[in-house]
């Protein structure tokens, strides 16, 4: 449910030519022997090099900065700061339905954005805590390269000479061809949590899982925003049904441009103004305080010199590699995380981390762990999530769905919140394979369902089990329920 590899419209981030040139004709100042080296200290970098260490092998830890993990310098953490304000703000104006009045809700641009870093240089600031236990002998600073399948240099400093190496070089925001024109005026996931207040407008290119995260939260924050994207659906939803609710009830707080596709770009004073054109032919626009560019983040790769290692990448320069060992081919290099754009979430590039690590340190011999179900979430209001087998078509011919809406569910009902849609999928003897939900407290209502797939429970099985009254969970056991019903499973 993740955006695709959107790779064409990358300004890469390479090492440049000098520095290159450099690096393959000048002797390196510092040689070091390691049996791993791991190429990033993100999240997939930093699980790496704890299994490698672990495993009791010499681990040599390459980063170019700024370090701190995608998740906590740009990513979940200050998104979620941005989102838990704009829920603050929606909640307050949201009472009359109880029989409150608050007053005027009023936004305080400079604070929002001030408690936003403050608290991220926080979550930064323990993640690199963490890593000033390695022995600075063992941490380079600096843009690796390879030289052979186990030789890197580090810019024109060190060569190191390793026994396995780890990729785990993160990936960085996109920004479509249209845009470049404007570039200096546009805003990536990397850039917008440093601006010092909110916009008066926001056009947000791209409605996959961050994109709608942040035009939601931005629009309850009081900036006027549009949402643009050439699918016709939001946060990557596959389910027809879900993503059309999903479409519905966000619709009504977004201006939402579904089949939307930016052509060009301009500056108009202080604003850009951006033209793009519908599925229909219809052409639109719109002047705006900022873009934002959330089309995608891909891999940190085009300076690696994959090539020099001997490994094969496709058009887009992502290498082939095992998803399971995460060996590229035969070389003795893993690659784990967003690197590899698998399933480029944290709890995989965690994941991802340990086996790469654990792998490379114990070369040539490899394990291959069951993988775990696909688990993607995006923290609007109300939540999405897609667990498991995604929705096709073609495939949905057999299976069994089993269907609950939130719209008449007792506790949603209660809370307000009565709006959004549920749907499992079941194989013919009842095991439960996969679901698409929108609604309240879908982030919890995912994870029962996550481990209901992972350890391959049918509808019945699932059903055993106690479901308090009355919760949201109810509305889960409602879709499972119906799964039981047509296949037999129920008592």
């Amino acid at each position: 449910m993740f955006p695709g590899r959107h790779f064409r419209d990358v300004a890469p981030r390479a090492v440049p030519v000098g520095q290159r040139e450099t690096a393959m004709h000048e002797p390196a100042s510092r040689d070091l022997t390691c049996d791993v080296a791991i190429i990033g200290a993100g999240t997939a970098g930093i699980a790496a090099h704890g299994a490698a260490t672990r495993a009791g092998v010499r681990v040599v830890l390459i980063e170019r900065g700024p370090g701190g993990t995608t998740c906590a310098r740009v990513g979940c953490m200050p998104s979620k700061l941005l989102i838990e304000a704009a829920r603050a703000a929606h909640d307050a104006r949201e009472t009359r339905a109880f029989g409150l009045a608050a007053g005027e809700v009023r936004v305080d641009g400079h604070a929002v954005m001030r408690r936003v870093r403050t608290l991220r240089d926080d979550f930064v600031a323990s993640v690199c805590a963490g890593l000033d236990d390695i022995p600075a002998e063992l941490r380079v600073s600096g843009t690796a390269r390879f030289a052979d399948p186990t030789t890197l240099l580090v810019d024109d400093h060190t060569r190191i000479t390793a026994g396995a190496v780890v990729i785990a070089t993160g990936s960085s925001p996109s920004l479509p061809a249209p845009l470049r024109p404007v570039a200096d005026s546009v805003l990536t996931t990397d850039t917008l949590f440093e601006i010092e207040t909110l916009p008066d407008s926001l056009a947000v290119l791209g409605a996959g899982p961050v994109g709608l995260e942040l035009a939601q939260a931005m629009t309850r924050l009081g900036v006027r925003v549009t949402l643009l994207d050439p699918a016709g659906a939001v946060g990557g939803i596959r389910d027809p049904k879900v993503a059309a609710c999903a479409a519905s009830l966000l619709g009504n707080e977004i201006d939402l441009r579904l089949g939307a596709t930016v052509e060009s770009a301009e500056r108009v004073g202080d604003e850009v103004r951006l033209t793009w054109r519908l599925e229909s032919g219809e052409q639109g626009s719109g002047t705006f305080s900022r873009v934002l560019a959330a089309a995608g983040r891909p891999p940190n790769l085009s300076g690696l010199d994959l090539a020099a290692a001997g490994i094969e990448s496709d058009e887009d320069g992502l290498p082939d590699f095992n998803p399971r060992t995460l060996q590229c081919g035969t070389a003795p290099v893993f690659i784990a995380g967003d690197a590899n754009h698998e399933r480029p979430v944290l709890h995989e590039a965690q994941r991802q981390g340990w086996v790469a690590g654990g792998n490379a340190a114990r070369f040539p011999q490899v394990e291959a762990p069951p993988p775990w179900p696909a688990f993607g979430l995006v923290f609007t209001d109300p939540q999405i999530a897609a667990i498991g087998e995604a929705f096709d078509a073609e495939s949905a011919r057999d299976w069994v769905v089993g269907e609950a809406s939130f719209a008449d569910q007792g506790r949603a009902r209660a809370m307000d919140r009565a709006a959004g849609l549920i749907r499992v999928y079941a194989a013919p003897d009842g095991r439960l394979t996969g679901a698409a939900m929108i609604g309240p407290g879908i982030e919890h209502l995912a994870h029962l369902m996550v481990i209901a797939v992972q350890e391959g429970w049918t509808a019945a099985t699932f059903l055993d089990r106690p479901f308090y009254h009355p919760t949201l969970e109810e509305g889960l056991s409602s879709a499972v329920k119906a799964v039981a019903e047509q296949t037999g499973g129920t008592r």
